[in-house]
């Protein structure tokens, strides 16, 4: 289980606030409510939070405006709980700095997952950077620049190895099309979402048990990608 956090959880809807921070605290979490984004930034600076969920359709504003503000000054995870489904809301949500997206009605096991893994990844951040990591059947060495795979090394191209890299720097955030293709190929490419498809599909066949069910190269549908180790 993950170490204590303290949660900030700004939603307008009373039952949804009461189910929320009732499965947050039985993980062992503090919750801090907001009902609206009046005061949301004063407790992101009092109470200094190790991750936001966040609604986009509040009373007093849109939920965009306020993850536009906090990445100004803070590099929190924010997780988005909507019951906007539509791709653009998702995309522009995440492009504004959301770190991930979930979609009401939701699950409370995927919930707590998702909020487990965006800690992970904020505490990974907040240490020394990491120079290999773990997943499945599968270790990769930064320093070395070399993948194996049950100990066989696993030939990757320059490509290939890029978008490794951006997804394993991230693991637990949704990464949208735009985001990959433009760290990965960069601006001149960043309309080229098959480029990405294709060489997703690439890394989940060196790397993935199964690469028809993907447990680590996850596509989150109509948005982009998400790394889980």
């Amino acid at each position: 289980m993950n170490e204590n956090a303290t949660i900030l959880l700004i939603e307008d809807e009373a039952q949804i606030r009461r189910f929320v921070r009732q499965a947050l605290e039985d993980e062992g979490h503090s919750v801090l409510e907001c009902a609206t984004l009046a005061h949301s930034m004063d407790k992101v600076h009092e109470s200094k939070p190790q991750l936001t969920i966040l609604d986009l359709g509040l009373p007093d504003g849109d939920g965009i405006s306020f993850i536009r503000e906090l990445r100004t000054c803070s590099a929190m995870p924010v997780l988005v709980l909507s019951a906007r489904s539509a791709e653009g809301e998702k995309i522009r949500a995440l492009d504004a700095g959301a770190d991930d997206y979930l979609t009401k009605p939701f699950a409370t096991g995927e919930l707590l997952a998702r909020v487990r893994a965006l800690l992970r990844r904020n505490k990974t951040e907040g240490s020394a950077a990491e120079t290999s990591y773990q997943f499945g059947e599968v270790e990769v060495d930064l320093l070395r620049r070399q993948v194996t795979r049950q100990g066989n090394l696993v030939h990757l191209t320059p490509i290939e190895y890029r978008l490794l890299c951006a997804m394993l720097s991230n693991p637990g955030k949704v990464l949208t099309t735009r985001q990959l293709l433009r760290v990965v190929w960069g601006n001149a490419h960043s309309e080229s979402n098959h480029y990405l498809r294709i060489y997703v599909s690439h890394l989940r066949q060196k790397l993935e048990h199964d690469a028809t069910q993907p447990k680590h190269f996850l596509t989150e549908t109509g948005v982009g990608y998400r790394f889980q180790i």
